[in-house]
Formats: C-alpha cells, structure tokens, sequence
C-alpha cells in the first residue's frame, strides 16, 4: 500500500501540472521523466545490485545517442566514396587491436616483459590506426563540410537504433571495464568520470562521427509516432478534432506526446519485469553476495571480477538505451547538452532518493526527481515573482529574479539531505 501510495503521489504531480499549467507541459516532462527512470535502472543495475560506483553515466547517454544518429541518421550522399570504409577499417583494427592486447596480458607470464611487449605492441598499432583513419577523416569532413562533413546514417526507422545504441554504449562498457574494474570504489568513480568527459570530448571534436559542436538535427522519429503536421493533414484526425471543438495545434502536440509516452513505458515496465526476474533469480542473488561481501563469495568460487564485468556492461546498455530514446525523443544530437550535472549526478539522486537496490524504487525515484528537476525551470520563475512581489524595485529584488533559474538546484539538495535523514535506505528499499 506504501509504493501504491508513492507513485500514486507522483501521477498526482503530472495531473496538477497539466491541470494548473499545461498538458502540453506535463506530457513533456513525463517523458523525460520516463527516460530518466531508465537510466535510474541503468545505475541501479550497477550500484544497487553490485555496488560499482560509476561517475561516467554521461558518457553511456551519449553513445546512446549516437546509436541513433549512425542508424536513423539521413545518409550523406559523397560520404562513403569520400572515406567512410577507410574510417570503418580503421575502428576495426583498433578494435582487434584492444582485443589482442587484452589476450596479450592472458597468455603472457607476469612481469616487466608482459608490459614492455603490451606497451610496444599498442604504439604500433597505434600510429598504424592514425595511418589508416588521418586522411579518410580529412576526406569525409571536407565532404559538403556546410551542410554535412560526417559519415551519416542508414535512414532506418529509430526505433530499431535503440538496441543499437544500447549495444554500442555495452561495447564501450566492456572496453572501460577491462581497465578500471579492477581498481579501487573511489578510483574507479574518478577513472569513470574521466572516461565520461573523454567520451564527451571525442563526440564534440570528431566532426566525421556526427558532425560534432555543428549538431546533427533532423533524425527521424520512431514508428509510429507522427509529425505534428502530418497529424494534422489526417482526415481521421481532423474528424475527431471537430468533433470534440479542439484547436488542431495544440492536439496534434498532446497526441503526439502521449505515443511517445507509451513508447517509453512501455519500455520501463519490460525492464521491470526483467530486473525483477534477474534480480529474484539466482543469479541476481549471487550479485548481492557479491556486492555485501567480495572475499566470502569469492571464497564460494565465485568470479568477482567476471561478474563485476558483467554488471558495468549491463547497466551501461540500460543507460545508453535511455540516451538513444532522448535522442530521438529531441530529434537532434548536440554534444553540448551532454552535461554531468544533468546525466550523471541527477541520476544518482534519483537512484538514492527512490531506494538503490530496489527497481521499484529507481522507477519511482526517476520519475519524481526527473518532475522536480523539469517543472522547477517553469515554476521556479513564478514562485520568486511571488515571493519579491513585495519588495521594491532594485537591485535585490533583480538578482533575486535572475536566479530562479537556481531554485530547483537548491530544491534538490534539501530534498536529497531529507531522504538521507530521515528514509536513508530511499523511498522504497532494497528489501
């Protein structure tokens, strides 16, 4: 009855928002807050389940979206004589080359000469890598560099680049995983974060991938949602808006919104049933073992760190499926809104705050954070009118207004220090 009282709170939310505001507005943040419970599942795969602390989320959100601009993206005509199989040989070879190294440091005996031979091994491979890749990305982005100056996309429907960018963002998983997993709770949190910032780094710098700071816009959207003014053109639409007297506008916004709704909740609710399964099997209680106490499950014969690897890389796919579903959801790729306050850090209050562990709770936990953090931007503004209505006019009562944009930050720090005092577990615990 307590959980069924929580998200019923939460619904309560969304309808007083739409009800006081907009609907427009509400559908809009329950979107995003619908993604935002998918990466809270994500992290809570990965900390609740096995207590890795990652501080890259970011980064997996981004590959995600670059999922979607490979695989949905329009196709760049010139792109592919330009060099774009030139580029593909290229990340194929360093890709053998990561795995070679990797069965390098397996069949080698331990010592210096293991390390001098992987580390010569990887210079070459290196400079031959930059031989191969230089010119054929020099060659793309000097391709309609305008208007285009990447490789572009396959032109498939979106929804099919969602398992794509949950592939790739696993992949990139594995490779991180191989080197950071093995240190320390707090190194590794410093070791992610950095590889997060270098993902963002590489996406807004590799022009040839998605055009980089230039953004890549118009991606399509996935079946079967509509465009606005294709929606409006439908005769069957168009029916029904005159018999219920709506502005066709507006409607044609709502409809579209709510498609995208039961797109995404769709997809929390299969994640649900599938962390829960994962979770009540076996398997799911050997990663709690191991999360409590590493030295006893090893001790058991347990792979710790096989095991380890295969939460990062799971969690990381859930994480970077909720980056391909945003990317769609805006239409456009901007490296630039990749940032970590927003898709690292807010995350982790979500998964704290709704109770890490437990999937219910990061459901719950996305969702409300996620609606405190998007009204807050609409709301915020309008409560400091209120409150410096009284004052006169001036510099305080300026500064004051100016930063309302600040308000859902504080709003989060003194309801995430209320949880931690007085529901320390979250919301809805691990039971």
């Amino acid at each position: 009855m307590r959980n069924t009282l929580l998200f019923a709170g939460v619904a309560a939310l969304f309808l007083l928002t739409g009800f006081f505001q907009s609907w427009n507005l509400a559908l809009n943040i329950l979107n995003l807050a619908l993604i935002s419970a998918v990466m809270a599942i994500g992290v809570n795969i990965q900390w609740g389940w096995a207590g890795l602390f990652s501080a890259g989320i970011v980064g997996f959100v981004a590959l995600g979206g670059v999922g979607v601009a490979l695989v949905s993206g329009k196709p760049v005509a010139g792109a592919w004589e330009a060099g774009t199989p030139e580029i593909l040989s290229a990340l194929v070879f360093g890709a053998i080359a990561i795995v070679l190294a990797v069965w390098m440091q397996k069949k080698l005996p331990k010592g210096s000469t293991r390390t001098l031979a992987t580390i010569a091994f990887l210079l070459v491979c290196f400079f031959i890598y930059r031989a191969l890749l230089d010119p054929a990305v020099m060659a793309v982005e000097a391709n309609d560099s305008s208007k285009a100056g990447h490789i572009g996309g396959l032109g498939i429907n979106s929804l099919w680049a969602w398992p794509v960018g949950a592939v790739l963002a696993g992949a990139v998983a594995w490779v991180i995983g191989k080197v950071a997993l093995g240190l320390r709770e707090d190194y590794l949190a410093i070791a992610t974060l950095g590889i997060g910032e270098i993902i963002i780094a590489a996406l807004r710098n590799e022009d040839w991938l998605a055009r980089g700071v230039k953004n890549l816009i118009d991606l399509p959207r996935p079946w079967p949602v509509p465009y606005e003014l294709e929606l409006q053109r439908n005769p069957d639409f168009a029916d029904w808006i005159g018999l219920v007297n709506a502005d066709p506008v507006p409607a044609s916004a709502i409809a579209v919104k709510l498609l995208y709704a039961g797109l995404f909740a769709i997809i929390v609710l299969v994640l649900l049933w599938l962390c829960e399964r994962a979770l009540n099997s076996p398997w799911g209680r050997m990663t709690r073992a191991i999360r409590d106490n590493e030295i006893s499950a090893a001790a058991m014969g347990k792979n710790v760190k096989y095991r380890h690897l295969q939460i990062f890389i799971l969690g990381s796919a859930v994480v970077g499926l909720a980056g391909a579903m945003m990317t769609s959801l805006d239409g456009q790729l901007t490296p630039s809104s990749y940032a970590p306050l927003r898709f690292t850090f807010l995350i982790w209050v979500m998964v704290i705050v709704g109770g890490s562990g437990n999937n219910k709770g990061a459901i719950l936990g996305g969702i409300l954070i996620g609606w405190l953090y998007l009204a807050a931007e609409s709301f915020g503004p309008m409560i400091m009118g209120w409150l410096t209505s009284v004052l006169p006019a001036g510099s305080v009562k300026t500064q004051l207004a100016e930063s309302a944009a600040h308000m859902r930050l504080l709003m989060l720090g003194v309801i995430l220090l209320l949880v931690l005092r007085f529901a320390p577990r979250g919301l809805i615990p691990e039971k």
